[in-house]
């Protein structure tokens, strides 16, 4: 029973946002009220240059990376793991501690792919590289990659709750990005 308490600490862990306490520690702009209004990666990097956005993407893929290792540490069973996966990703999305005003999640999915395994981690940004070198639009590769998810994880991991556990996760990213793929379908995405 013990074993369910990875949940909440996943969902806390989720919960801090790298964009805001990087942009604080940096003195840069609070990135809810400026560049797209997102506390993720992409638009710190608009608010502060390479380094913040680094810095960040870092803070939100190992506040997915950390909660997942330590379960599976733990010996958890599938069930239990999805949860941590799941949790994990919507404190991003939706942090208690800032208003449950939080990032698109791209990062944070990273990480919970590379706790579940390295090799699953490799080939969802290996895919986002991909799609990224070719279109030189990164919310497309996030999206692409987001879509393929579920289907590394069905054939490299073969856990049916993890599968489901990515469908949602994917599901959510595209709806987190629908302003996104609105200026892709209209080509003004940037």
């Amino acid at each position: 029973m013990l074993e369910w308490l990875f949940v909440p600490f996943a969902y806390l862990t989720g919960s801090v946002s790298s964009a805001i306490i990087v942009c604080k520690m940096m003195g840069l702009a609070d990135p809810r009220e400026n560049g797209s209004g997102n506390p993720g990666a992409t638009n710190v990097m608009r608010i502060g240059g390479k380094k913040a956005a680094a810095i960040t993407l870092a803070g939100d893929a190992l506040k997915g990376l950390i909660p997942v290792l330590l379960a599976k540490a733990a010996a958890v069973d599938s069930l239990i793991l999805s949860a941590v996966v799941f949790a994990a990703f919507m404190g991003h999305l939706y942090p208690v501690f800032f208003g449950f005003k939080g990032g698109k999640g791209v990062a944070t999915s990273f990480g919970v792919t590379l706790g579940v395994t390295w090799l699953l981690g490799l080939v969802v940004s290996g895919t986002w590289l991909l799609v990224y070198k070719i279109g030189k639009i990164s919310s497309l590769a996030a999206l692409v990659a987001a879509l393929l998810t579920p289907v590394y994880v069905w054939f490299i991991v073969g856990d049916l709750y993890l599968v489901v556990t990515f469908v949602l996760i994917s599901v959510i990213l595209l709806w987190r990005h629908r302003s996104n793929i609105q200026r892709l379908l209209a080509g003004k995405e940037s």
